[in-house]
């Protein structure tokens, strides 16, 4: 299920990234001169309206979906180590709504839960930070992306908006593919973790 949401969410960041192209593409003209024609101005707007309605609801169902694995998770590690964590399981499902807080908080829940899962051993953090710091990075440049759109009244800073969405849209299909990989490896580990086997 985490897998699917997770797909569909990055499916609708392919196509909010192929509404960027056309957007880049329906310009005519250079520079001080450039320009997009009325109809395609009309039909550009309602592709950005189709595909952020797409995102919203992929993202939500996203979100709800991987929130519940995440607080799951933190539960189970919290079962094997107890004093692993310094704040309790329901900030697993608080923590990513607190503002500004929303950008770490998760995130040191999600390192003590992989410390956990390390069983103390030397490991790799990589697919953890990885899908942190583009989660992070896409969540700030699509909030900035958002507010340089509407606040654009020209061709040229419509189209920046347009880039900085389109960066934001690569970044958040990359947390995606990394967020695939950091649960199942997380949920390997734990589940090690709780095995006696796994501990010969």
């Amino acid at each position: 299920m985490l897998h699917a949401v997770l797909t569909a969410a990055a499916a609708g960041d392919a196509l909010s990234l192929y509404a960027g192209f056309r957007a880049h593409l329906a310009v005519e003209g250079d520079g001080e001169f450039a320009y997009i024609p009325e109809e395609r101005w009309a039909a550009l707007n309602t592709m950005f309206a189709r595909v952020e309605q797409f995102q919203v609801l992929t993202v939500l169902v996203c979100a709800a979906v991987f929130i519940m694995w995440f607080h799951r998770v933190r539960l189970r590690a919290g079962m094997l180590a107890p004093t692993a964590f310094r704040r309790g399981p329901g900030w697993a499902i608080g923590g990513w709504f607190i503002p500004v807080a929303c950008l770490w908080l998760p995130y040191r829940i999600a390192n003590e839960a992989w410390t956990v899962g390390l069983r103390g051993a030397k490991g790799p953090f990589w697919p953890l930070n990885l899908w942190w710091a583009s989660f992070a990075g896409s969540l700030v440049l699509g909030r900035y992306a958002s507010v340089s759109y509407r606040r654009a009244e020209d061709v040229g800073p419509f189209l920046d908006a347009v880039t900085v969405g389109m960066a934001a849209d690569a970044l958040s299909i990359v947390a995606a593919a990394a967020a695939v990989l950091f649960a199942a490896r997380l949920t390997l580990m734990l589940d090690d973790e709780g095995d006696p086997a796994a501990r010969r």
